[in-house]
């Protein structure tokens, strides 16, 4: 590839004067080096080839053993000053971080080849999209990058000969835990990442770039770069309004972002729309509404627990050009996971490359195995998915996963009010972020490991954005919680599909058409505003859900609430100083309601 831009060429050289690899390869995005590179990378038993009649174009790749999921505590944001990373983030000064980094990856690539990666994220040329160019001794990573980012010379073309980009270096090096870091340097546009191969700590478009680099882009350019799924929901007349929305890991984003209707909805015309599953960017238009873009073109998908019940969309997906990561290695050339389904296969491989059946009484697949697959294999994509405009937002959902305190849905009293509501998001860590699972923590907007400096001056941001336009414009903001559980430990909502039912009366209350009950945390439905027709769910044998189900978990408990609440004043003073404050206000005229 003639690469013109003096920049590119710059960062390249001096990415191969350090990593001192054998060859460099420029990736152009043609199927015929693609192809090469799968090619080559099943010779050295990098990627694996799958059944190709049943899974055309389909891989399988292990990580190592000590990288299977993103590294928190070894994540870091390199901001010139430490107040500028904030309290949350983890906090190296820029030299001190190049110069370590430096140390580690020096000569790291001699015997390997570097290729060259020019991605953009989102619609090459949209107003909303950005560059990057990836360095990277992985075909793995590659390969990955094709599928969730828009790749090769149509990039280089849309850079021009002076266009700026976010740099990224990525080398294996050798996978060494202790050695391993994640480093965003937001003021430089530039992120380094070594000792990993896995996913989420590697394909540096992912969070690396369109969350921690970008959040910190949007915060300075007046833009917003959030961990939302975007969705879209026509009604029978063809009107369709989108909503986005932050969850935590685990808590059913994907199963949102790729939900279908129940039935009756379905047998009226009702239908939804796939935009984005993960991160979304959101800019004010013309008319004044928040916009937003899906940046990826793929999904990087959590495995176990997807299956033809919970997300029979994400399971098409994956039925071509897919990439599987640390799952079940069937002896006939395909894949298993956990939940997938009924059948768990005999003699198969585990997700390390071990003989496994289910007798074993170990899982199979990795909690955290993945599969990285083509949004536009998705059977609900929204034709509107790559509009280089984005599309207006009449909601933003927050949620998370509350055995008892939050309701099933509620809705903010205003724009600060839903900034506090977003920043006081709680739920249980989950295989996804490495560490212990099970334990409640504050995740602000789903976005506490990624944002790119300090969480006060995010949510300072979050008031901002609601000042730049009038009232009537800005997104309804609600919360919604699909994990309430009864004293036996059952789910008491059915979620999946059924969870529509909330976005209906989400949007209906955009609307105007339907009222609410004031409660001392917002706004949340009236029992008989759900619809429950055709409903059947049994919480446990015996016992189908009714509309006296509805109202426990619609019923606001003060106690808990309040018990709570120190909960978020410890939390904001970790944050420190920087929370802004309104949502302290907001947080003290709560705590009055509640007591009252």
């Amino acid at each position: 590839m003639d690469c013109k831009n003096a920049k590119v060429n710059q960062f390249v050289k001096e990415s191969a004067e350090l990593l001192q690899p054998d060859d460099i390869v420029w990736i152009d995005g043609s199927e015929e080096q693609i192809e090469e590179l799968r090619r080559i990378a099943c010779s050295t038993g990098e990627m694996i080839k799958l059944n190709q009649e049943v899974l055309p174009n389909c891989y399988y790749h292990r990580t190592a053993i000590n990288d299977v999921a993103r590294v928190e505590d070894r994540t870091f944001i390199c901001s010139r000053e430490q107040r500028n990373a904030g309290a949350t983030n983890n906090w190296i000064p820029p030299a001190e971080a190049y110069a370590m980094t430096d140390e580690i990856m020096r000569g790291k690539m001699k015997g390997r080849t570097m290729y060259v990666i020019p991605y953009s994220m989102g619609v090459v040329g949209s107003p909303f999209s950005k560059i990057g160019i990836e360095i990277t001794d992985s075909i793995y990573v590659v390969l990955n990058m094709v599928i969730m980012t828009r790749v090769g010379e149509k990039v280089m073309q849309a850079l021009g000969e002076d266009g700026d980009f976010v740099r990224g270096q990525h080398a294996k090096c050798d996978l060494d835990a202790e050695k391993r870091y994640i480093l965003q340097f937001p003021e430089d546009n530039y992120i380094r990442s070594c000792n990993s191969g896995y996913g989420g700590n590697v394909l540096l478009g992912k969070k690396c770039f369109a969350l921690r680099i970008a959040s910190y882009q949007g915060w300075k350019e007046g833009w917003m770069a959030e961990h939302m799924l975007i969705l879209g929901v026509e009604n029978p007349q063809g009107e369709t309004k989108y909503i986005a929305a932050a969850f935590p890991s685990a808590c059913g984003k994907t199963n949102l972002a790729m939900l279908i209707p129940p039935e009756g909805y379905r047998a009226k015309g009702y239908k939804l729309w796939t935009v984005g599953d993960d991160i979304a960017w959101i800019r004010i238009g013309e008319d004044g509404r928040f916009y937003a873009q899906n940046p990826e073109a793929g999904f990087f998908g959590v495995a176990p627990g997807t299956n033809e019940k919970s997300n029979p969309n994400a399971m098409a997906c994956t039925k071509e050009g897919t990439i599987f990561t640390n799952v079940v290695l069937k002896k006939d050339g395909t894949v298993w996971w956990e939940k997938m389904d009924k059948n768990p296969p005999r003699d198969a491989e585990d997700w390390t490359g071990k003989p496994w059946d289910p007798d074993s009484g170990k899982p199979g697949a990795h909690p955290n195995s993945r599969f990285t697959a083509p949004a536009r294999n998705c059977p609900c994509i929204s034709p509107e998915w790559e509009n280089p405009q984005g599309v207006p937002l009449s909601a933003i959902i927050f949620g998370g996963r509350r055995a008892k305190t939050a309701p099933l849905v509620y809705q903010s009293r205003d724009w600060d009010h839903g900034v506090f509501v977003g920043s006081i998001m709680a739920s249980e860590t989950t295989a996804a972020a490495d560490g212990a699972t099970g334990v409640v923590r504050r995740d602000p907007m789903s976005m506490l490991p990624f944002c790119g400096y300090d969480m006060g001056d995010y949510f300072q941001h979050w008031l901002d954005m609601g000042k730049k336009t009038t009232a009537d414009k800005l997104p309804k903001i609600f919360n919604v919680n699909w994990f309430r559980l009864d004293e036996e430990g059952n789910f008491i909502w059915p979620g999946f599909g059924e969870n529509f039912r909330v976005l209906e009366w989400i949007l209906k209350r955009c609307e105007n058409q339907v009222g609410a009950q004031e409660t001392p945390i917002g706004f949340v439905p009236k029992v008989d505003d759900i619809c429950l027709d055709g409903l059947d769910y049994e919480i446990k044998p015996g016992h189908k859900f009714t509309k006296e189900d509805l109202q426990t978990i619609l019923t606001i408990n003060n106690q808990w609430w309040l018990e709570d609440i120190e909960n978020i004043h410890a939390f904001y003073e970790k944050i420190g100083k920087t929370v802004p404050e309104e949502l302290r206000n907001e947080l003290t005229a709560m705590e009055n309601r509640l007591k009252a």
